[in-house]
């Protein structure tokens, strides 16, 4: 089927474009029974990349890279077109009722991501084309909650902007949830490629949110994303475009300089913000958090990052399943929260802050 890893051909990425371009494709036999499965089979058989079958897209074999590192960056650049066989949706509180399962993985590098933990082992992407069993899952838990509105997260196990160009889901899974009178839809990105959603009839059931941070985060932290000036003006299309938009700033950081930091990208957003983003516009706030398991992770997937993981620094939070995560004490997390909420309701007084954590 198609070439062999070891026939990888030359990059054919146009230079400076985030748009993410694989450089090695894995296909689910089953994913073949689905229209878009084979849309994508055979758009990319004609592009050269490298593919091989996978019995699974959660038993993916054959990744190359002669170290940890250098698998990891390869899985990074892996594409897997797969079958979502689990159609019970996690919940995803407090940014929704659940989490709606369009893909997994991402092809940046935020250092914290908590994808180091939640998706460990298997960092590649994975797109999944039975959409229409995916959407025909969240009617259900439409109609399980009547006369309800019903919250669904895109965006908790990848960055569905950021792979939109090859699957198409996230515009489906807005038109969809614009027909539903109880449903809607609510993802974040920290791309900038909107063009091909700015005309879908998303009936403001789709809350377009952006990820922010201050620069130094940005800087030293989210090395393969957008700028915050591409994502600041992709802001300003959504907005036009008619969707309820959001920010999230996350994670907060505890840097030399954060509060002018913060201040500073607050006060950017208010001077560059079209008008129409005043309309409807929600902050989440999240603290960095990092698990021992991510740590580990990070420090070996990164081994020169700046980012401050000190155990001894930070406070433990217990979670759901006897398992927690370090977070900052109490002290240094309502400095946070307090610089950043009275900071928001200066400049952005009509706006809510949806919850800090």
């Amino acid at each position: 089927m198609g070439t062999t890893l070891l026939e990888r051909p030359e990059k054919t990425e146009q230079k400076g474009s985030k748009l993410f371009v694989p450089d090695y494709i894995f296909v689910e036999p089953n994913a073949l029974n689905y229209p878009l499965g084979q849309e994508l089979y055979r758009r990319f058989q004609t592009k050269g990349i490298p593919m091989q079958m996978t019995t699974s897209h959660n038993q993916v074999r054959g990744i190359p890279g002669d170290t940890e590192v250098e698998k990891y960056r390869n899985a990074k650049r892996t594409l897997v077109i797969g079958v979502r066989k689990t159609l019970k949706f996690e919940t995803s509180k407090p940014s929704a009722e659940y989490a709606i399962p369009l893909a997994t993985g991402c092809a940046a590098h935020c250092h914290y991501c908590y994808l180091n933990t939640n998706i460990g082992t298997k960092p590649y992407v994975r797109v999944y084309v039975n959409t229409d069993e995916i959407l025909a899952q969240a009617e259900k838990y439409i109609l399980e909650r009547p006369g309800e509105i019903t919250r669904f997260e895109a965006a908790c196990t990848s960055d569905p902007v950021s792979i939109e160009h090859i699957s198409g889901n996230l515009k489906r899974a807005i038109e969809f949830m614009g027909q539903q009178q109880f449903g809607r839809l609510r993802f974040v990105t920290k791309f900038h490629h909107v063009d091909s959603l700015l005309d879908a009839k998303h009936n403001k059931h789709t809350r377009f949110r952006f990820s922010m941070n201050a620069d130094y985060v940005i800087r030293n932290f989210e090395p393969g994303t957008s700028s915050f000036h591409q994502r600041l003006e992709a802001a300003g299309k959504v907005a036009k475009a008619g969707y309820p938009l959001g920010f999230i700033l996350a994670p907060l950081y505890w840097f030399d300089g954060w509060e002018a930091g913060y201040t500073d990208l607050l006060e950017r957003l208010r001077s560059q913000l079209v008008p129409e983003a005043m309309e409807d516009l929600t902050f989440e706030l999240i603290q960095h958090r990092f698990t021992k398991i991510a740590k580990s992770l990070i420090l070996q997937r990164y081994p020169k990052t700046k980012l401050a993981m000190k155990e001894e620094e930070r406070k433990y939070k217990w979670g759901k399943y006897g398992k927690g995560k370090y977070v900052y004490p109490d002290i240094q997390a309502k400095a946070l929260q307090a610089h950043l909420e009275s900071e928001i309701a200066r400049l952005f007084p009509q706006a809510r802050v949806e919850y800090f954590t």
